[in-house]
């Protein structure tokens, strides 16, 4: 089975993509959704979690103390690969098993998880555009919304890392790119 990969740093519309493929038949894994819930209810990354951050990294009830997490996270890019080294893994274990084709997956070249699929598709917007959106979206600062951008890959490098790249500008159709490329892969993909 082949496996494809919608990606793009955030406020670039991936979501958005998914959603049209689900409109056109296309079941696509949110990786995400998925490193959340697996967060909560594996006990391999429990484990993980706790001998890393500490005892306080889940409350009493069992449930993610994110906010002792998201501090031990954003205090370096060796914290937040050490994290990544445990989830990340167990969510392309979950992703396989499930059956599934697609995936959404934003940080699919940073998590270094690209040999588990065949395509990917890159969605990418304007700098303003994002911005724009994430303030929108979160409720958030101007600021914040150009740290969370600037603290991914840069869109340009996941674009030329990509197969293809769907542009999501607000002038271009999503709907005709979506299409144009699913008749791409139909010829080299039995797509479900």
């Amino acid at each position: 089975m082949k496996h494809c990969c919608i990606t793009g740093g955030i406020g670039t519309g991936k979501s958005y993509v998914c959603n049209l493929l689900r409109k056109r038949g296309i079941d696509v894994y949110d990786c995400d959704s998925a490193a959340k819930r697996l967060m909560r209810t594996s006990a391999y990354i429990r484990e993980r979690l706790t001998t890393l951050i500490g005892e306080d990294a889940y409350n009493d009830d069992g449930t993610l103390n994110k906010p002792v997490v998201a501090k031990f996270l954003l205090e370096s890019e060796e914290n937040k690969q050490s994290i990544n080294a445990i989830v990340h893994p167990v969510v392309m274990e979950d992703f396989l098993a499930s059956g599934q084709q697609w995936m959404e997956c934003a940080i699919l070249y940073e998590a270094k998880l690209e040999h588990y699929v065949d395509t990917v598709i890159a969605v990418s917007a304007p700098y303003e555009v994002r911005v724009e959106r994430v303030m929108r979206r979160d409720g958030i600062s101007r600021e914040n919304a150009e740290e969370w951008i600037n603290k991914q890959m840069p869109q340009e490098q996941i674009e030329e890392r990509s197969q293809y790249v769907i542009y999501n500008d607000g002038t271009s159709s999503l709907e005709a790119q979506v299409d144009s490329i699913l008749n791409i892969l139909k010829e080299n993909y039995t797509l479900r």
